[in-house]
């Protein structure tokens, strides 16, 4: 298949207006829609195909509000790294839509899976988490097609969540997911617009 000039300006768009979603809007994601997702992360690559991930969609309200505690937990303790003036500009950013978001998925990095026969991960184990990442952002892409907004809330004891969703003990958190209708687009993120951090170039060397 030879892509055209029509995909790339597609694919740059989705680039540009993907955001890490903070404000959403309650309304549900239709089932259909999540699975369109779901298929989009089983075209991810992985190491050796290996296909490490492994996702728990969070809808017991209990469950939910033991990762919100958990978030306020973690972000209070992560404020206290700053001095008064910067952890006032800490506080005010908001850094996660755990309440507001109609999907919660949780995706952990099977660490030794029988998938892939160890290929490739021998030298470099943590590819299974690169993996992982990998289909993450796979979703993130293909959920910014789909009009869906993506948070990836990483202000969390991961063991603790691990814990509350009763994970298996080779499972370990690699992204804690929040899902659904940004309450606003904007192709400038959020930490921009509140002046915390401007893009950097990136590192590009020729050796």
């Amino acid at each position: 298949m030879q892509l055209t000039q029509a995909h790339r300006d597609a694919l740059h768009d989705i680039l540009r207006w993907r955001r890490d979603v903070r404000h959403f809007l309650p309304d549900p994601i239709a089932p259909d829609v999540l699975g369109r997702l779901r298929a989009a992360m089983d075209m991810a690559p992985s190491v050796g195909n290996a296909r490490p991930w492994r996702v728990m969609q969070v809808e017991t309200p209990g469950l939910r509000t033991e990762i919100i505690a958990n978030f306020e937990a973690a972000n209070a303790k992560a404020a206290g790294i700053y001095d008064d003036a910067k952890r006032s500009r800490y506080n005010a950013l908001k850094l996660a839509g755990l309440r507001e978001a109609p999907v919660h998925l949780a995706i952990f990095t099977e660490t030794d899976p029988d998938a892939g026969h160890g290929l490739g991960r021998q030298s470099m184990p943590e590819m299974l988490t690169y993996s992982t990442v990998a289909a993450i952002y796979t979703l993130w892409l293909a959920a910014r097609a789909e009009n869906i907004g993506v948070g990836w809330v990483s202000i969390l004891d991961a063991d603790a969540v691990a814990r509350t969703l009763g994970a298996p003990d080779h499972w370990r958190l690699t992204g804690y997911l929040c899902l659904g209708t940004a309450a606003q687009d904007d192709d400038t993120p959020l930490l921009h617009r509140n002046d915390w951090q401007e893009n950097t170039p990136t590192d590009w060397q020729v050796v």
